[in-house]
């Protein structure tokens, strides 16, 4: 099996975990690092994707109210409209080479969906997919999202996973687009107080089964 290297980077500013990809992904595509899942937090920003870039139809705050919260609202190379992030979402950056036998786009999706479904059922929470959309869902309510970018089958960008995130933060937006739907975490789920580094175990777990990867260490940079 191919080796996965994971870093667990605390708290790192959009911007910056953005650059950090750029420059790794790059790093996987001349071989000079191995397969890598990054797992951090961001402080809190809205993200618009290619389909939500340069509209505000889904951000549904003025920028007055985002400026007087500290909120950016940066414009990303993945996929998908616009989300939130913020403190208490774990969220997972995998830098995987897909190359030469994953080299598809939609089963990279579902693989990380199934990822935060087997991270859930780890906590005794039953996740699951709706079709014809992208995330993880507890009923109603999303619970994971997903938003990728793949360039010559290396990928970056990647998945959230809500453990603890304040909820009434998504009421800005329109969580990834789509109209009438929730939003959840696994600390609401269970009625207990969890922080992310609660669950990077399981996702990590998940994550080297699902892809077939050994995970080789947890490092820091």
């Amino acid at each position: 099996m191919r080796q996965l290297e994971v870093r667990p980077l605390g708290t790192v500013g959009y911007c910056d975990a953005l650059e950090l990809q750029q420059t790794l992904v790059e790093e996987r595509r001349y071989g000079r690092v191995p397969d890598l899942l990054l797992l951090l937090e961001h402080p809190h920003v809205i993200t618009r994707g290619a389909s939500a870039r340069d509209s505000d139809d889904h951000v549904l705050v003025d920028r007055s109210t985002l400026d007087a919260e500290a909120i950016d609202v940066v414009d990303t190379g993945r996929g998908g409209d616009v989300t939130y992030h913020g403190p208490g979402q774990l969220v997972g950056y995998p830098i995987l080479d897909l190359k030469p036998d994953r080299c598809d786009v939609r089963r990279y999706v579902r693989d990380l969906e199934e990822v935060m479904i087997r991270t859930a059922a780890a906590f005794g929470v039953v996740a699951g997919r709706i079709n014809g959309l992208t995330g993880v869902w507890v009923g109603e309510a999303k619970l994971g999202a997903i938003g990728v970018r793949v360039s010559r089958w290396i990928t970056s960008h990647g998945f959230a996973f809500n453990v603890s995130p304040d909820l009434s933060r998504f009421s800005m937006i329109v969580p990834c687009g789509i109209v009438g739907r929730g939003v959840t975490s696994l600390s609401a789920l269970l009625d207990q107080e969890l922080v992310p580094a609660d669950v990077e175990s399981a996702v990590v777990t998940s994550f080297g089964e699902v892809f077939e990867r050994t995970v080789r260490s947890t490092v820091l940079v």
